[in-house]
């Protein structure tokens, strides 16, 4: 507190900025700077002055974090937003992207599952509800099911890799698995995402991006008893979205009259 009242009507003095600084309190510095350009701000009792700076650090820590959730989300299109969704003749039911817009589901432990055709937008959606997710301050990771296998292959014969990879992506909150089921899934693949469903299921969230639907995920995981389980956890359970045929990429490469 003396740092904060230290020359309240003049400029902090360096040892003060340096203090700040190395409590990570550099956003107090910025505030007070910012409050000795405003005349009028100057000029109000010192309770009305603390209130603002408060105001505008936390706001500027509360920015800050959300920035650093959407870099470490790796987002395929950041700039997605629900704002910028396309509704006029998908077929999306507007009501409920509203609602999961909340991240209700998050805390529910509920996921979604987004089916389409190639370029219907599964994509862009996947990443406009993770960045509504990051804006609620939960951690997100974006990455595409080819991506995920190869790096399971990577670490596969490496003793205790395989668990690590697991315990990682199995806290995730949500969990964005993009191109589900686009390739062949091997058996050790299988047992991995088996293993990795398992750790998620009821805990945390998901949004599969995928062409195929509910009746096509068994045969495509193989028809066995993991490939079962995975799809009586998720399939039957999730928000399941149909992005609909039109093709989102051909529909914005038009020129706009």
């Amino acid at each position: 507190m003396a740092a904060i009242t230290m020359e309240v009507d003049g400029m902090i003095n360096d040892e003060s900025r340096r203090k700040l600084r190395e409590m990570n309190l550099g956003e107090i510095i910025s505030g007070l700077e910012a409050q000795q350009a405003e005349p009028a701000t100057l000029g109000l009792p010192f309770d009305d002055r603390m209130q603002r700076l408060v105001d505008y650090v936390y706001q500027e820590k509360y920015n800050a974090k959300i920035q650093r959730l959407i870099r470490s989300a790796r987002l395929r299109f950041p700039q997605a937003d629900m704002q910028g969704i396309l509704y006029e003749g998908r077929g999306l039911n507007r009501e409920l992207l509203g609602n999961l817009s909340s991240c209700q589901y998050i805390d529910a432990h509920q996921s979604i599952v987004l089916q389409g055709f190639t370029g219907s937008g599964k994509t862009y959606l996947a990443c406009a509800l993770g960045k509504q997710a990051c804006l609620n301050q939960f951690r997100v990771l974006y990455i595409r099911l080819p991506d995920l296998l190869m790096e399971y292959g990577d670490c596969a014969a490496i003793i205790g890799s395989p668990k690590k990879l697991l315990n990682r992506y199995g806290k995730i909150p949500l969990l964005i698995l993009d191109e589900w089921l686009v390739s062949d899934i091997s058996d050790s693949e299988l047992y991995f995402l088996f293993e990795l469903m398992e750790r998620r299921s009821d805990s945390t969230s998901t949004i599969f991006c995928t062409q195929y639907r509910k009746d096509d995920w068994i045969k495509r995981l193989g028809e066995g008893v993991q490939a079962e389980a995975i799809v009586d956890r998720y399939a039957h359970t999730a928000y399941w979205i149909e992005t609909g045929s039109m093709n989102m990429r051909e529909y914005f490469a038009k020129p706009r009259k």
